[in-house]
This record gives structure tokens, C-alpha cells and sequence, in this order.
């Protein structure tokens, strides 16, 4: 699925040492949430062959930059629950000269795309701190909205934040809106 700013393509063994290094990189770590923990190769091989190349739960996209053709980061949706027709998204944006160029948006709107259209779902949500302003900017662009906030529920660097949660629903979402009619 190719966007505006990034193509996006399954992950693949081949992303798998990018991702280790993003999820290594501290600026990702406390912009997601995840403990700030060193991932050993042994340990990241057997977490990525378990969740990303063979979950039966999960979608994982890698996000190619469009001009430079150079892997930037990931994006998905997991607990896929087909009966009830919802999912998380997740994204991160790996490499940090390429964040505030709108691949976060582009890669949130084909990501829900897909999942609406393609696995039809229905709602989609994800959860984020109030820290990560950018995030936060763009996942709004990107259709989602805010439901609920837990307070001070997350530190980071000493400081409280809140934990910020959204979803999108398909109704909501202009692609597959379009296509419903």
C-alpha cells in the first residue's frame, strides 16, 4: 500500500536487525511506553519470530520512506479480534531524522485502511502518553479521536503524564466510509 510520504510492506526477517536497533534506541522507548531494557539478540529473535512473523493476532506493516526507498519504521494492528471486529494500532517511527515529516500520519491512514477494508474491522484503538505531543498530532489527522484519559498514569523523566487513550471507528474513517457505498 503505497501513501503520500511511505509504502508500506510486511515485515519480513530481513527488517528484523532495523527493528531490534528501534527498539534499542531509548528516544523510541520512552515514546512508546516499553521499559527502558537493553532487547540481546537472542532474546529480540525469539520475541520477533513469536509476534511479528507468526501471530495469528497481528498485522505488521514496515514503513518504506517513498523518496529514499529506506526502512523508517513499523506500524500494525494486534489483538485482532475477528468476531467483535476490533484491533489495537501501534506504529513507531523508527529512525529520527524522519519523524515530523508526516510518515506517521501517512503510515496511521494506510495502516487503519487496511484494517478496515481489509480485514473488516470495525474499531480500532490505541493508547499513547500525553508526552508524545507528535504522536498525538498525528494520530488525530489520521482519524482517531480521544475517549478517555488515565492521569498521571505514566513517568517519564521524572514527570508525570496522563495515559491518553483513542480509537477510530470504520463509520468514522473517510477511506472506508467511501468504499462502503
Amino acid at each position: 500500500m503505497e501513501g503520500e510520504h511511505i509504502i508500506l510492506i510486511p515485515a519480513d526477517s530481513l527488517h528484523e536487525a532495523d527493528y531490534r536497533r528501534w527498539f534499542n534506541d531509548f528516544q523510541v522507548q520512552r515514546t512508546s511506553g516499553m521499559l527502558p531494557m537493553p532487547w540481546s539478540e537472542p532474546k529480540f529473535h525469539e520475541w520477533f519470530t513469536r509476534r511479528v512473523l507468526t501471530s495469528d493476532d497481528a498485522v505488521w506493516f514496515s514503513l518504506v520512506e517513498s523518496a529514499s526507498g529506506q526502512l523508517v519504521g513499523f506500524s500494525g494492528v494486534r489483538d485482532i479480534d475477528l468476531l467483535h471486529r476490533t484491533a489495537e494500532f501501534f506504529i513507531t517511527v523508527g529512525e529520527a531524522d524522519c519523524r515530523g515529516k508526516g510518515i506517521g500520519t501517512d503510515a496511521t491512514r494506510l495502516t487503519l485502511e487496511y484494517a478496515f477494508t481489509r480485514l473488516n474491522l470495525h474499531s480500532i484503538f490505541l493508547d499513547v502518553s500525553s508526552a508524545s505531543l507528535a504522536g498525538l498530532r498525528a494520530y488525530e489527522k489520521a482519524g482517531f479521536r480521544e475517549i478517555s484519559r488515565r492521569s498521571e498514569a505514566v513517568r517519564m523523566g521524572g514527570r508525570p503524564y496522563d495515559w491518553v487513550y483513542m480509537e477510530c471507528l470504520s463509520s468514522e474513517f473517510p477511506a472506508s466510509a467511501d468504499q462502503m457505498t
